[in-house]
């Protein structure tokens, strides 16, 4: 498998530090509010690479964590906590909050099909491992205390933006509006690996450390999961395009430090979805979430379709518009894929060849468009049987997720084959400008509770019940 790796900015074969094995890190939700659809673009992007890697022959073990402390509304480490302004502005407790947030967020990833982790650890029940990781930081000369906080200093480390590939004289103070410059550090790019008292203020989760009472910066969290639960050495660690600085550049500082030996081999990133131009952002209050799609009429997976269709390093640009040709066509195909009957003698052959071309696809950087085309090609295959098709597409859907065939499916589609015909009778009267027979053909449906979509490709139908709509 090839893959675009950040740390080297190139694309490079995958090789894990131990053959078969593959152990991989994703830095998890703030859970301070819900998730957006570009959060969980990315997460979509995760969960194809974590089912690629097995299809293509890899044991994977995945970890996550949880932020429920210490990431601040700034990257200066100034301003205040997301969860503690989240708790005041909705009147909990920070831990409330958490466990609300990161039940939604959950919720909203089996809408979406992603694959819970292996490991999911929250960020409050690793303290005593971030005060081990620190105090062997500041034994070993990486980091200093200053104002009461403990700060690790990037001066100790050689070539610390290789990650970003900048020089520092090049870098800001920060990479988001509002940053300023904190007085306590030695140098502008230093960050905070504890908070002390010059931090409280109303941050109501606390502990007791060798430093003074205070909490853990937001970075030294994702080195102390991962090491904990993955080990020393991590083949792959994936996040969004906006980790890369500060958030991934510090901790590759901060764990090899702390380990003495290069930490992670391959860095992954997914680009933004973006809304005309404009980075979707909670900060920006132009979120839409996986609510929002249901209230308005969408199934979550053509959202992770329309996600399939681009490559996870684009950015992808969102609209209802474009929303709508994403669900027109994975009804169709979802239409398509149910009159496929499994008639006929398995082709083992023919499989391999398919499977084969589908692999090489996913092996390539994860075209998963390409991969799509490789089932449309196995659909459109008239030298293919029936069941030969339908194992195949059961077989890629291992990676799609997207419930191609499924009993589900099956079951809202009792009259397919008849709502079919009328279908193909009504394209027959409108090319014979029998409008108002063909109107009649849409409104009986329509009393049945089914919705004709005519599409470019042609018509499809969609079945509302009970809030569904396949």
């Amino acid at each position: 498998m090839k893959l675009y790796n950040t740390l080297t900015h190139s694309i490079e074969e995958f090789l894990p530090n131990t053959p078969e094995t593959v152990k991989m890190y994703t830095c998890g939700p703030t859970v301070y509010h819900f998730a957006h659809i570009g959060n969980l673009r990315t997460y979509i992007s995760e969960d194809i690479l974590e089912k690629s890697l097995k299809y293509v022959g890899y044991y994977v073990t995945r970890a996550m964590n949880i932020t429920d402390v210490g990431h601040l509304t700034s990257d200066s480490d100034s301003g205040t906590d997301k969860m503690v302004d989240s708790a005041i502005k909705e009147h909990k407790s920070v831990l409330e909050i958490a466990e609300y947030y990161t039940k939604a967020f959950f919720d909203d990833c089996e809408k979406l099909n992603i694959r819970k982790p292996d490991i999911v650890s929250k960020a409050t029940d690793n303290i005593d491992f971030y005060i081990k990781i620190i105090e062997n930081l500041l034994e070993k000369g990486y980091a200093y205390a200053s104002n009461g906080n403990i700060y690790f200093d990037i001066t100790k480390v050689d070539d610390y933006y290789r990650l970003t590939n900048h020089k520092i004289d090049e870098m800001v103070v920060g990479v988001r509006d509002g940053v300023e410059e904190d007085a306590g550090k030695r140098n502008q790019g230093d960050f905070v690996l504890w908070f002390t008292k010059s931090k409280f203020q109303d941050q109501e989760l606390k502990w007791e450390s060798p430093f003074g009472v205070g909490y853990p910066g937001w970075h030294i969290e994702c080195t102390g999961i991962s090491i904990k639960y993955l080990g020393e050495y991590l083949d792959i660690h994936c996040g969004g395009v906006d980790n890369i600085f500060p958030h991934h550049t510090n901790e590759i500082a901060q764990s090899e430090s702390y380990l003495g030996h290069k930490w992670c081999n391959y860095w992954f990133h997914g680009e933004h979805l973006n809304l005309k131009d404009t980075k979707m952002s909670k900060s920006k209050g132009n979120i839409i979430t996986v609510s929002t799609l249901i209230e308005e009429g969408y199934n979550p997976l053509s959202y992770r379709f329309m996600c399939l269709m681009s490559h996870y390093r684009k950015i992808l640009e969102f609209s209802f518009d474009s929303l709508n040709s994403s669900q027109n066509a994975y009804l169709k195909l979802l239409n398509r894929i149910s009159m496929i009957s499994s008639q006929g003698e398995f082709q083992d052959a023919a499989f391999k060849d398919y499977n084969e071309k589908f692999m090489d696809s996913l092996k390539d950087d994860l075209n998963t468009a390409n991969a799509i085309t490789v089932l449309y090609d196995v659909i459109k295959d008239d030298s293919l049987t029936g069941k030969t098709k339908l194992e195949l597409i059961r077989s890629f859907d291992k990676v799609f997720s997207l419930d191609l065939i499924s009993e589900k499916h099956d079951a809202i589609h009792p009259q397919h084959e008849e709502i079919m015909s009328l279908i193909e009778k009504r394209a027959e009267l409108k090319k014979e400008h029998r409008f108002t027979e063909a109107d009649g053909i849409r409104d009986e449906l329509a009393s049945r509770g089914i919705e004709l979509v005519d599409t470019r490709e042609g018509t499809i139908y969609k079945i509302k019940e009970m809030g569904d709509i396949k």
